[in-house]
Order: C-alpha cells, then sequence, then structure tokens
C-alpha cells in the first residue's frame, strides 16, 4: 500500500481522535514535568536564603568540635517534644502556669510528696498538743498544696475560676473550717500523688508514641577535601551529595548515584519487607540502610523531605480537634459550674429547709466536689485520638488530625481514582501475540518501529525488549498521525500503530479482545501479531474493595478519565460496586458532591495533580504519598505512605478502633462519676476514698486510651 493511501485518510476524525489522545498524555507529562522543576527550584531558593540566615550558627555549631553529635542529638530530640513548657505541664510533673523551671522538676515533685507525708503522719503521735498537730497539718498542706492555691488565686482574677484545682483547694479549706485538719491535708496530698502519677502515665504514654515516630536522622555524610564529615541534614540542599553507610538512616529524600544496598522502609511504608535499591532508585529520609554504602543525590532539603513531612504532620494534628474533644472542652466549662452550683445546694438545702446538720452536709458536699473532678474525661479524650494518630503513623498512614479520624469512622462511601490509585499508574507489556508463535521476533521488530519515540506505549515497549538498537539500521521513520508509525530499515519496512492502520494496509488481522491499548505490528505486507500495552492493577486493590465492602460495609466506586471499556473492565476484576469513566477533575467533584447529597460520608481516593480539588471536595481526601503529587498530597487529610489500597481500610478500622476508646471512656467515666456524685450525697464514701476513686478512674481511662497504639 502507498504511503500518500494513508495521508489521503488523515483528516478522518475517528483517526484524529486517537492521536488527540496520545498527544494529550504526551502534554500530562510535559506539564508535570515542568511542575517538577518549578517545585525544584523554588526549594532551591528557599533553600538558599535559610543558609543565609544561619550562617552564624553554623560557625558556631563548627566550633563545637566534639559536642556536635549530642547537640544535634539534643536539638532533635527537643523538636520532637512540646513545645515550651508544654512537657512540664502536662507530663512528668504537675507544673502549673509559669512556676518556676525548679518546681516542674519531678525530683523537686517528689521531695515535696515525700516531706509533706512525713509531716502529715507525725501529725497524728498522739504525744503532740492539738496545736503542734495544727502547726504540722498547716505546713504539710502549705508544702503539698502551695502551687495549687497559687495557680488557683491567678486563675480566679483571670476569670478562669472553676477548674480542678479550684475544686480541690475549696475541699481542703472546707475541710479546714470543719476542723478536720487531717482530711484537708490527705485531700490536697492524694490530689497531687494521683496527678503526679496521672501525668507520668501520660507523659510516658506520648513518649512512647514519639518513638513509634523516632525516625528523623540525625546527621548527614558529605565527602569534603577526602575525608567525610558529618555535618546537620537541615544544611544539605538540592544536588548535594550525600553518602549514606550501612545502618545509618537517609537524611533527605533522594536518588542513588553510586552504590547498590537494600533499605529498611518500615518506618515511612509500614512495610516490613526490606527493599532493594541500586543506582537511580529512588529513597526517601527516614530509610535505613542495611547493607553496602550508597552516595545519594538530594531531590529535597531536609525541611521538604519525607520524614520532616510526617513529624510535622503527625505534631501539628494535635491542633485539629474532632468533635468529641471539643464536646470535651465545652462540657467541662459547663459541667464544673454546674456541680460547684449542685455543691453549694448540698451544703445549704437540708440544713436550711430540713434542719439537719451543717457539718454533715458541708462535708457530703465536699465530697460531691472533689469527685466531680473531670480530669479523666479531659485527659484521655486527646490522648486517644493522638495515640490513633501515632499508631497509624507507624503503619504508613499519615492522619493530618483527630478531626479527621472522627469523619473517617463515619465514611460509608468510598470513591477511588483508578490510575496510580487501584492501578501502577505506568504503561507497560501485559500481552504479545504472535500470529507465527515468535515473541520475541515481534517484540524486536515494534522496539525497531517505535525506536527515538517519547510516546508512554513506545517507551514501555522498548523497555521491555531491551535490545540494543543501531540507529544507523533505520533509514527512515514516518510518523503517520491517528494511525502509528513506518519505520524503514536496511531489509525491510515495519509497521506499528492501531487497528485503523491495518485496515489501511487491506491486511487482515487478529481484533484484540485484551484491556490496554494494542500495538499491531506488520513487516512489509504481512501481518505479524500485536502487543497489549497497559496500566497493571496493584496486586492488593481486589483484597482492598472486597475488605470495605464486606468487612466496613463501605459503597466502592471507581472514577476515571479513561474510556468505558477499559473502566468497566477494571471494573468487573476489582468488584467495584459502582464506576464512572471519561470524566474530568470537575466531573469527579460533581459525583462526590452528589454522594454526598445523599447524607453520605465520603472519602476520595486519589494520587494526581488533577485530583487535589476532589480532595478537598471530599469529607476526607486521602492521597497516595509515594508517586502521589505534592499538590495531592498536601490537599488530601490522610496519606498513604506506601500507595497500597488496602491502608484505605486499615485507617478506617483504626479510626473505627479509636473512637470505640473515646466512647468507651466517656460512657465509663460519666457512670462512674454519676455513681461516686450518690455515694457522696448519702454519705457512703469518705474524702480518702473520694481522691483515689478519681485517680483511679483517670488511670484507668489513659490505660484504655493507649490500646489505640495497637493494630
Amino acid at each position: 500500500m502507498e504511503e500518500n493511501e494513508i495521508k489521503e485518510n488523515q483528516n478522518e476524525k475517528d483517526f484524529q481522535n486517537q492521536s488527540q489522545e496520545f498527544e494529550n498524555q504526551a502534554d500530562n507529562e510535559k506539564e508535570n514535568s515542568t511542575e517538577k522543576e518549578m517545585k525544584k527550584e523554588k526549594n532551591k531558593n528557599q533553600e538558599n536564603n535559610e543558609n543565609a540566615e544561619n550562617t552564624a550558627k553554623e560557625k558556631k555549631a563548627k566550633a563545637e568540635n566534639d559536642e556536635k553529635d549530642k547537640s544535634l542529638e539534643s536539638e532533635e530530640l527537643k523538636n520532637g517534644e512540646p513545645k515550651n513548657n508544654e512537657k512540664c505541664k502536662k507530663g512528668g510533673c504537675h507544673c502549673h502556669d509559669d512556676e518556676d523551671e525548679e518546681e516542674c522538676n519531678p525530683k523537686v515533685m517528689v521531695a515535696r510528696l515525700i516531706v509533706s507525708a512525713v509531716i502529715f503522719a507525725l501529725s497524728f503521735f498522739g504525744f503532740m498538743s492539738e496545736l503542734a498537730k495544727i502547726i504540722l497539718s498547716v505546713t504539710a498542706f502549705a508544702i503539698i498544696g502551695y502551687d495549687v492555691i497559687w495557680s488557683s488565686v491567678k486563675g480566679i482574677f483571670k476569670g478562669e475560676v472553676f477548674d480542678e484545682k479550684f475544686l480541690m483547694l475549696v475541699a481542703s479549706i472546707g475541710a479546714f473550717a470543719l476542723k478536720d485538719y487531717h482530711e484537708a491535708v490527705a485531700v490536697m496530698l492524694f490530689y497531687q500523688l494521683g496527678e503526679f502519677l496521672q501525668d507520668l502515665a501520660v507523659d510516658k504514654s506520648k513518649d512512647s508514641i514519639k518513638k513509634l515516630l523516632d525516625i528523623r536522622p540525625d546527621y548527614a555524610n558529605i565527602e569534603k577535601n577526602g575525608e567525610i564529615v558529618k555535618v546537620d541534614p537541615k544544611t544539605i540542599k538540592i544536588d548535594d551529595e550525600i553518602v549514606v553507610f550501612a545502618g545509618e538512616k537517609i537524611p533527605v529524600d533522594g536518588v542513588i548515584v553510586d552504590g547498590e544496598t537494600t533499605l529498611n522502609t518500615s518506618a515511612i511504608t509500614g512495610e516490613s519487607l526490606p527493599l532493594d535499591a541500586e543506582v537511580s532508585s529512588t529513597v526517601l529520609s527516614g530509610y535505613i540502610n542495611l547493607t553496602g554504602t550508597i552516595k545519594v543525590k538530594a531531590t529535597k532539603t531536609f525541611g521538604e523531605s519525607t520524614v520532616s513531612k510526617i513529624i510535622e504532620m503527625v505534631e501539628n494534628s494535635e491542633d485539629k480537634k474532632a468533635k468529641a474533644e471539643n464536646f470535651i472542652t465545652k462540657f467541662a466549662k459547663i459541667y464544673t459550674p454546674t456541680v460547684v452550683c449542685l455543691a453549694v445546694v448540698l451544703a445549704i438545702f437540708p440544713p436550711l429547709v430540713l434542719g439537719l446538720e451543717w457539718a454533715t452536709w458541708i462535708h457530703r458536699a465536699l465530697l460531691f466536689l472533689v469527685v466531680s473532678c473531670p480530669c479523666a474525661l479531659v485527659l484521655s479524650i486527646p490522648l486517644s485520638f493522638f495515640a490513633g494518630i501515632g499508631g497509624a503513623s507507624r503503619d504508613g498512614i499519615l492522619i493530618k488530625g483527630a478531626n479527621h479520624i472522627e469523619t473517617l469512622s463515619k465514611t460509608n462511601v468510598v470513591c477511588f481514582d483508578k490510575t496510580g490509585t487501584l492501578t501502577n499508574g505506568n504503561f507497560i507489556v501485559t500481552k504479545i501475540f504472535a500470529k507465527d508463535g515468535d515473541e520475541k521476533k515481534l517484540l524486536e521488530l515494534c522496539a525497531t518501529a517505535e525506536y527515538g519515540s517519547n510516546h508512554p506505549v513506545a517507551k514501555s515497549i522498548l523497555e521491555h525488549a531491551n535490545i540494543k538498537i543501531e540507529p544507523e539500521s533505520i533509514k527512515s521513520q514516518t510518523t503517520l498521525s491517528g494511525f502509528g508509525i513506518k519505520t524503514e530499515t536496511e531489509t525491510c519496512i515495519i509497521y506499528a500503530g492501531n487497528s485503523k492502520l491495518m485496515k489501511n494496509l487491506n491486511l487482515k488481522f487478529d481484533e484484540a479482545v485484551e484491556i490496554g491499548t494494542a500495538v499491531y505490528v506488520a513487516k512489509d505486507d504481512e501481518y505479524l501479531g500485536y502487543i497489549i500495552v497497559g496500566d497493571e492493577i496493584k496486586n492488593s486493590s481486589k483484597f482492598a474493595i472486597d475488605l470495605l465492602k464486606q468487612s466496613s460495609g463501605q459503597k466502592t466506586v471507581m472514577l476515571t478519565g479513561d474510556k468505558t471499556n477499559v473502566a468497566e473492565s477494571v471494573a468487573k476484576l476489582l468488584e467495584v460496586d459502582e464506576f464512572h469513566s471519561e470524566l474530568l477533575p470537575d466531573d469527579k467533584a460533581k459525583i462526590v458532591e452528589e454522594y454526598q447529597k445523599q447524607s453520605n460520608i465520603v472519602a476520595f481516593v486519589g494520587d494526581g495533580i488533577n485530583d487535589a480539588p476532589v480532595l478537598k471536595i471530599a469529607d476526607v481526601g486521602i492521597s497516595m504519598g509515594k508517586i502521589g503529587s505534592d499538590v495531592a498530597i498536601e490537599s488530601a487529610d490522610v496519606v498513604i505512605m506506601d500507595d497500597n489500597p488496602k491502608k484505605v481500610y486499615d485507617a478506617i478500622k483504626k479510626s473505627k478502633k479509636t473512637m470505640t476508646l473515646v466512647k468507651e471512656n466517656i460512657v465509663f467515666t460519666i457512670a462512674f462519676k454519676v455513681l461516686m456524685l450518690s455515694l457522696s450525697v448519702f454519705g457512703l464514701t469518705t474524702m480518702w476514698g473520694a481522691v483515689f476513686a478519681d485517680v483511679g478512674v483517670s488511670l484507668i481511662a489513659v490505660l484504655n486510651a493507649l490500646r489505640a497504639l495497637k493494630k
């Protein structure tokens, strides 16, 4: 068939459509590439500015010599803990507001507890006068309770009257007024002891959570004048080359330029199996080098690298409160003044109206105040969410806030993007059909025909063939727009293209029925066969869909811009409930909104730049972090670090478990409080028992919250 016969048909509309599709794919690649370059340039500029600002600090660090490593470790540990005095306030000791650092020291608190307890014990000796006992009791009270008194006074002046310290202060003063000196000291002593033990439990809990995220590299190795020098990873710039020895963490994201090794990626991806890596392999900060020495070229600065992003997301997640946390905050503000008013009524009404004994009912009212302390709720609910987020991070699932855990637990529709989410997102040869059975020859001929092409389909064929082609052997190449390509070699003419090319060559051929793009191959005037190039479905996609449908009861939907026949085939293989094809980003957003209008809680799972608008619109946006675009990851509420669709199910399961623990703590604590409040009204408990009960329920709630760490 003459070439001009083919060219005469090039204006046909159907032929142009396929050509346009290929061009669009190429344009998309070009756009993505441009965006990455812009991102890279931006990172360079930012890093240069940071380096200029930190010049003085770097000079000082170099002068520290042997103290360098210790300083780095200390700084990183500091970055991983609550800012300012947060640690003192919430863990290890029971500090209040702006107290001196000495008072915040756990050793100081232990000393105060011991001294106060000894003095308190002395007041029980019978040989002492009543005045001496009173002095000892007041002294013991002052030693153990001065910070609570001072904090309560400051709170009153600030308008923050009704908190647990105020309740304990009123109960203690009331006991002194009733001349129950021992009980007054006991209330404060056991309150402080309980708070100290409680804070230690919370502190250790948060430490254990943060240890799960102890993935931040302490240093980077660079080569200077032929020697390996350790530097702060924050000083590494894009395109700098770093050396990573066996057993060390990779400090920044990059590409291996020398050496090969095996990597432990579990801290980032949650994947337990080691990953083999070689030259050109992409590596992420936080990966641990297990075997050989490698040289890595940085593609991101430390601040923009994966490990920094993970820690930043987890630390910032505490600022995004769930409705349950907000409820507890509001509940405590209403609850505490309410119980104070009820305690006043309890102290006054029976004696005043019923003529009962004042001392008895004032004492019961004080018991009522002690029991009412809401510490268990205020502590355990935020800790449950924090533990849930920490446990998910260990499994390679980054949840950016407690509010997203709550929404995830209620999700009943999960919409998946297809390419890169349910599929691997790259073209591969999935089948070779040779008319004469010689698949190797067919593949080599097709690769020769496609030699030099930048088209994604052509690239996948060339990569699969993996043969050396001599450019001199190709005499000419002609692109047949809308059909394929014609390549003339020294020995023959090879045609490679779509079915329309075969029809225009008047060749009888076998129509491909497999899923994917079919590339038909002919040599001179003879049809030889076809090659199928497709986007391979991820191994875990079917399992993930089954789990979501059967175990969690979610409705699964696939949204794709791909053609209907391809989308339908993938949907049937995965057995999703619904699918929508040939969609633009706006179309995907409209479909998600339609589900939301039907009172559904919708999660959308995607990876590309075009998915960013839908990730924002969905109730929960979930992005694939390994191959996902930066825009998609920033837009998402949840990031799956290893691109495994099954982790979507894991994230929902973890969220449901966390919410169950939250509800358990709320129900248990409130039920126990109601019981103890009832006992205090009828005088069936003592002040000591009330304090022990309050501390005990708080510790039980905290321990229950830590179950969110488990898988």
